[in-house]
């Protein structure tokens, strides 16, 4: 093996200058250029970003992290409910209209709502008061979805077991899905009458819904247009893949979070979640199986850990790493 050469400062810039006069060359000699049609692209699907991503509030307002988002090429931008902030109870339709506004004003679409919300009030709680919050709840984020002008509200249906809460007592399945029939049923007459969608996620940690075959069941006992599934890549890749998840759901698929997932270590966290394309999801293989069901609606990137330095860099590299996945059609 040849030892790698180290080039100086000199050898780069006569290299450089080598370089410009070739080019200069052979574009005088080459004629006019002609600038052919930008090719489309291979996916149709739109980017979006989830919030979390960004350093808000602390580094960053609501405001300036839509901007940035829109600067790097985002499509649209999903918004997170939260017992205080821009997006809370706290809030009311004026507030969440203006918040659809300055979207508008910046030229961002907001693709959906989303909330950490139903683990502390989990819709299958054990706890009767827990199970009526996480209700009033749902109830709002609905209501908030609709006055933002998005038709997207994640919902988690229910949770058997919930390891990062050690004073969770467990619900048995059974009562599990009873009661997630139950608080959906109850949820859906305002979401029918507002238009927004109760995108049903995907865990697995929850220990609920752990095959598409249970998914497309429960989806379908509602029998309503308004009752769908927000298809989450990564929280199925500890032992499943999603590209075998996505043909089975078919159209019930309403919105999607991209979340790259590694297979190589033993974390089974928050932190086993990486950047995108940092990890061991077979994204072709996902990306083909949206394409085959005409999927053409958002992919979201989660992501729960927004850099301490530097933030726009996440954002920035999530953008092109989105481009680069839906591919350019060549010929």
């Amino acid at each position: 093996m040849k030892p790698i050469r180290t080039l100086k400062r000199r050898d780069l810039l006569a290299y450089a200058a080598f370089s410009s006069s070739a080019v200069a060359s052979t574009v005088a000699n080459a004629g006019p250029i002609v600038m052919e049609d930008k090719p489309e692209r291979r996916y149709q699907m739109k980017k979006s970003i989830n919030l979390w991503a960004f350093p808000y509030p602390e580094k960053m307002s609501l405001q300036q992290s839509m901007e940035l988002a829109k600067r790097a090429g985002f499509d649209g931008i999903e918004l997170n409910y939260d017992l205080e902030g821009d997006l809370s109870p706290d809030a009311g339709t004026k507030d969440f209209e203006n918040i659809r506004r300055m979207a508008d004003q910046i030229g961002i679409e907001i693709s959906g709502g989303c909330s950490f919300l139903f683990w502390p009030y989990p819709l299958t709680s054990n706890d009767p008061q827990e199970r009526k919050q996480g209700l009033e709840l749902a109830g709002k984020m609905t209501q908030a979805a609709h006055d933002l002008g998005t038709e997207n509200l994640l919902v988690v249906p229910g949770a058997v077991h919930m390891p990062w809460r050690e004073d969770h007592d467990p619900t048995p399945n059974d009562i599990c899905l009873a009661r997630a029939k139950d608080s959906v049923r109850q949820l859906l007459p305002l979401a029918e009458k507002l238009g927004v969608h109760l995108n049903m996620e995907n865990i697995f940690f929850n220990g609920f819904l752990m095959s598409p075959m249970e998914m497309v069941d429960f989806v379908d006992s509602f029998d309503s247009p308004f009752v769908n599934v927000h298809f989450d890549t990564g929280n199925i890749m500890e032992y499943q893949f999603p590209e075998h998840w996505i043909p089975i759901l078919g159209n019930r698929i309403k919105n999607v979070h991209l979340k790259e997932y590694t297979k190589k270590g033993s974390d089974h966290s928050l932190e086993t979640f990486r950047p995108l394309l940092d990890g061991t999801t077979n994204w072709p293989a996902v990306l083909e199986a949206f394409d085959q069901i005409q999927y053409e609606g958002y992919l979201t990137f989660e992501y729960f850990h927004a850099y301490q330095h530097f933030p726009e860099a996440l954002i920035y590299q999530t953008g092109d790493s989105l481009d680069s996945m839906r591919a350019i059609k060549v010929g």
